[in-house]
């Protein structure tokens, strides 16, 4: 039987080579992201037909995320699992960022995955789902200034609460923490570093699918990746 998957930030990027993968093998999949534009060029690009659904939304909005959650269940009846992969960074350090820019960072990376595992928690009990959320190797370790590194630290922190809520339940709760990858995330920061290994979003996609995709019964917690060669 096909999976039903949502996915938040689904347009570009991790979330939408996630999609991808997970249309590919079958699966009915939603995707939700802030540009409607967007969202319909890669509805155009994947030409999945049905078995694909878009949503314009504001994953840090909670009206936004129960709305994509009630669309998904209206439309396939279920709900099997979330992946909790909107998420953004500011180019600088705290000292440089707009206060109101780095609120709105917080409230996507941070509030974001927990609205949607609030949400979602009913109907995946009912399914025996799964949870993903995309952090980062930002969240394992710190560096000067850089806030959004707090945020994926909170988000790692989010994964191993709702772990605890949700075992007794077989609701299986994964992190995957990317170390660099080359996606549009990079654009706002001025372009990866120079030199630097980098992973592809479909790289990442295969990750996360793996962790999707275990037996009933196996539940994979916790899986950071680097490209060979990243020291940090």
């Amino acid at each position: 039987m096909e999976l039903v998957t949502l996915i938040t930030g689904g347009s570009s990027g991790i979330g939408a080579a996630t999609a991808r993968a997970l249309l590919e093998q079958g699966d009915l999949v939603a995707v939700t992201g802030r540009d409607a534009g967007r969202l319909a060029a890669f509805a155009t690009s994947v030409d999945a037909g049905e078995q694909l659904l878009t949503i314009a939304g504001d994953a840090a909005d909670e009206n936004d995320v129960a709305s994509a959650v009630r669309q998904v269940v209206d439309r396939w009846g279920r709900l099997d699992t979330v992946i909790a992969n909107a998420g953004y960074s500011l180019p600088g350090t705290l000292e440089d960022h707009d206060p109101q820019a780095m609120r709105a960072m917080v409230l996507t990376n941070v509030l974001g995955p927990a609205l949607l595992v609030r949400e979602a928690l009913p109907h995946l009990r009912e399914s025996k789902g799964r949870i993903v959320v995309v952090g980062s190797v930002a969240g394992i370790r710190n560096t000067p200034g850089n806030l959004y590194s707090v945020t994926k630290w909170a988000a790692h922190a989010l994964v191993e609460n709702v772990r605890q809520l949700v075992a007794k339940d077989r609701v299986g709760v994964t992190l995957v923490a990317p170390g660099v990858v080359d996606t549009p995330f990079w654009t706002e920061r001025g372009g990866t570093p120079q030199a630097a290994p980098t992973l592809t979003a479909e790289q990442i996609a295969t990750v996360i699918v793996f962790a999707v995709n275990q037996p009933e019964g196996v539940d994979v917690n916790q899986l950071v990746v680097r490209p060979s060669g990243q020291f940090g």
